[in-house]
This record gives C-alpha cells, sequence and structure tokens, in this order.
C-alpha cells in the first residue's frame, strides 16, 4: 500500500478550504483517508500563520513509514523545514509551439517582403 500526504478539498464553492491527510494513493482525492495531519485556507492572505498547519509529529511518523508527500503538500513541509524541496526547472516551457512558430516565420517573411517593395 503506497501512502500519500496529499490535500483534500472540503468548504463551499468558490471558497476552497482544504485538509491535509494521509491516505492510500489509490482512494479518491476526497475520499477515505487515513489519518488528517493539517490544513491549509488559501483564502486567508499569505503572511497569516493559521494559513497553514501542520502536526509536525505527526507528519514525521508518516514520513518515517515511508509516506510520499505531494508536491504542494512538499512545498508546506519545506517551509515548516521538515523536507528539502528542489526547485523544479523546465526550459522547454516558455518555447513556442510549432503553429505560433509558423505564424512568427510568416509574419517576419510578410514583412521583409513588404519592406523589399517599398524600398
Amino acid at each position: 500500500m503506497s501512502l500519500k500526504i496529499r490535500l483534500t478539498r472540503g468548504g463551499a464553492k468558490k471558497r476552497p478550504y482544504y485538509r491535509i491527510v494521509v491516505a492510500d494513493s489509490r482512494s479518491p482525492r476526497d475520499g477515505r483517508f487515513i489519518e488528517k495531519v493539517g490544513t491549509y485556507d488559501p483564502m486567508k492572505p499569505k503572511d497569516d500563520a493559521t494559513r497553514v498547519t501542520l502536526e509536525v509529529e505527526k507528519i514525521q511518523a508518516w514520513l518515517a513509514k515511508g509516506a510520499q508527500p505531494t508536491d504542494r503538500v512538499l512545498r508546506f513541509l519545506d517551509a515548516a523545514g521538515l523536507l528539502k524541496r528542489s526547485p523544479r526547472n523546465n526550459p522547454q516551457k516558455a518555447v513556442p509551439g510549432k503553429k505560433a512558430t509558423e505564424r512568427a516565420e510568416a509574419k517576419a517573411a510578410a514583412a521583409s517582403a513588404g519592406e523589399g517593395e517599398a524600398a
């Protein structure tokens, strides 16, 4: 059984509230979980101390048992000093796609052809 430390969504429509839980990775996002180990309220300001609450002892115990945090929870644990999160780097993310490249080349060709006629 692979365990995940992840978020489950609660709260009303457009007013999210998340619980940080330990769950089997095969169970649904808002479904069955093993233990609640914290909360996350994204509606509170970023500098509010109660935006993220963690039960550190429980989390450390589950990490020792092999539970893997999701990326968002890993960010919270990194901020709390429990785990180290390595930054991700995707240099291909900013590269335009195939269609956008074709449009840019066509626009550049049209501009250069327009300059040749004007001169």
